[in-house]
């Protein structure tokens, strides 16, 4: 088991920045949250192996950008809409269930007469891009984006994976919201259309006292990435399909996914 784990968290303060005359680039714009925790790992006289790692799973998602009086489009989960889910993985879609593969996971392996140490990190980063134009009128010349608002929730576990006999030990949750606000302008000079709305300084992520249990579906397909979908809901009449979800439900998960730690995941 692992000895000490100590999470560590930041997030980066926002700017802004409107770019090209065809979508809202934030390339300034820059909102990151991360969690670093160190690791040691006791002596091992057994030969066996563990896992350290990041998991992440999106509670709630709201992103709506509105264009005028026309109506908004709205990017969603619809695990999450349906109420089918709680939460959506928000792994990186090839390491299931593991938020990434690189930084954010560590192996220990036995036998070992030493202790080890590792610090493992993950890092959250947002760099929306928004269309100027209404995407579900063609006929749409003028830019007439007008505002953006996109609030998120999210779990992070610190997880400890006995890979040689599958037990799993969630060593520290933490929970954390990405909220982001702004009014546009798109007649207004080339680095003056955009403006922050929301706290410039976001809220900090909480290290909750006590573990959250993750549910299955947090373990599984589909993460994030590949449910998400956009929708255009105008004022008058019915919403429009915009980008339908990656993911196919119809066909087998093997066949979408390249590797999942599956008995992690059936846990």
């Amino acid at each position: 088991m692992p000895g000490q784990q100590i999470p560590q968290q930041q997030m980066v303060s926002q700017q802004m920045a409107a770019a090209s005359q065809i979508d809202a680039q934030f390339t300034d714009q820059h909102q990151q949250v991360q969690v670093v925790a160190t690791i040691e790992m006791s002596p091992m006289n057994d030969t066996q192996m563990w896992k350290v790692g990041w998991i992440q799973a999106c509670t709630d998602m709201m992103f709506h950008n509105t264009y005028g009086d026309e109506g908004y489009t709205s990017w969603e989960f619809p695990e999450l809409t349906s109420g089918q889910q709680s939460m959506i993985s928000d792994c990186d879609g090839h390491h299931y269930p593991w938020y990434g593969s690189r930084n954010e996971t560590v192996i220990f392996e036995g036998p070992c007469k030493m202790y080890q140490s590792a610090t493992i990190a993950m890092n959250d980063n947002f760099h929306p891009h928004v269309t100027w134009r209404n995407p579900a009128n063609r006929n749409q010349t003028e830019p007439n984006l007008s505002h953006i608002c996109r609030d998120q929730s999210f779990y992070v576990w610190l997880v400890a994976w006995n890979m040689s006999e599958h037990k799993a030990f969630i060593l520290k949750t933490v929970r954390w919201n990405m909220f982001l606000e702004i009014t546009v302008d798109p007649a207004k000079p080339l680095g003056q259309r955009a403006k922050l709305v929301s706290n410039p300084i976001p809220k900090q992520p909480d290290v909750l006292e006590n573990t959250i249990p993750i549910p299955r579906c947090a373990l599984m397909p589909p993460n994030a990435n590949s449910a998400q979908l956009l929708v255009w809901k105008p004022k008058i009449g019915p919403e429009v399909l915009i980008i339908p979800p990656v993911w196919k439900k119809d066909k087998p998960l093997e066949e979408q996914v390249i590797r999942f730690d599956s008995k992690l995941c059936k846990l």
